[in-house]
């Protein structure tokens, strides 16, 4: 168990209603310091509400949320000082340059004059704009848009770093480029919390939270997470694996079934004795002659398997 000096953000039972909707339900979180802490979910699972919380830019309706050792929302503008922000939709001044941004940012942060210069000099050395530095900023790609913007969150230095889907609107190369960012940043002491809909970002955090509807529905390592879905992810090799597909829909104990090139990729229920027998026999019935043998898990199977349960809770 980890002393409440190591936890950056702790929330117990946080909601949100806006009128007749529970955006988001009694939700409870331990962000570890210096790490990069993911958020995955569909649009309109709670992320960003739960990410404006928890930074102290709405009130939760139930709950509480200390973060950094701060009574969020009371102490929400001592904590301003000490985090940073960063969007999905760029939200810096197109109209002016590179440097002309930063440097409004670092004035905004209260950024002494003579440290001014020198710490935009450092942010356009690390996130390669140097050579970009008097360029207009509405002029930039999508990529260097998004390194900008996140040399203008970093810009104070936070100890806390809030990222709501950075990546969305950028091209695969651009975003490993930018998580290798947010790595140098967790080594330099930094924690990270980011919302994204990716599988291969959310591989890429150390401990991960999956929301779904509002609700906590997983939270861990994505190792961690995986493991405990060994022996219910099975690969199925078949002659005509369209046709295979349908023959597995509606079994019973199946979960989903996905083609992924000439495989398809099936995820079990927790209560099957021997799933892959299972589905030999759900196949055979059909005439269908298949190889069947376990797979590794992976976060798409986590998030299938985890989203499943709360539709069976509400169900229920």
């Amino acid at each position: 168990m980890r002393a409440d000096g190591d936890i950056a953000i702790r929330a117990r039972g946080i909601s949100k209603r806006f009128g007749a909707l529970l955006a988001v339900d009694h939700v409870d979180l331990a962000v570890p310091r210096a790490c990069v802490y993911g958020f995955l979910g569909p649009n309109g699972s709670g992320k960003s509400t739960t990410i404006r919380m928890l930074c102290g830019l709405l009130m939760p309706s139930e709950g509480t949320i200390e973060v950094l050792g701060l009574d969020i929302p009371k102490q929400a503008e001592a904590l301003r000082r000490r985090i940073g922000y960063m969007t999905q939709k760029f939200s810096l001044y197109e109209d002016l340059s590179v440097r002309e941004n930063l440097d409004f940012l670092a004035t905004v942060q209260g950024l002494p004059r003579s440290a001014r210069r020198r710490r935009v000099d450092e942010l356009l050395q690390t996130y390669d704009l140097a050579d970009r530095a008097r360029q207009l900023a509405g002029t930039m790609s999508g990529g260097q848009k998004q390194r900008l913007a996140l040399a203008g969150a970093v810009v104070h230095r936070p100890e806390l770093l809030f990222l709501d889907e950075p990546t969305s609107a950028v091209d695969p190369e651009s975003r490993r480029a930018f998580w290798e960012k947010l790595f140098d940043l967790v080594d330099a002491g930094t924690t990270i919390l980011v919302s994204t809909h990716y599988m291969d970002e959310a591989e890429r955090c150390h401990r991960l939270a999956i929301l779904d509807r509002g609700r906590l529905v997983a939270d861990g390592a994505p190792a961690a997470l995986a493991a405990r879905l060994s022996g219910r992810t099975l690969g199925v090799l078949a002659q005509q694996p369209r046709r295979a597909q349908l023959a597995l829909h509606g079994i019973e104990g199946i979960l989903s079934v996905a083609q992924i090139g000439n495989e398809l990729r099936v995820l079990c229920a927790p209560d099957l004795a021997d799933p892959a027998s299972h589905l030999r026999d759900a196949l055979r019935a059909q005439a269908i002659d298949a190889e069947v043998s376990e797979i590794e898990p992976n976060l798409e199977d986590v998030f299938v398997s985890a989203t499943h349960r709360q539709v069976e809770a509400r169900a229920a």
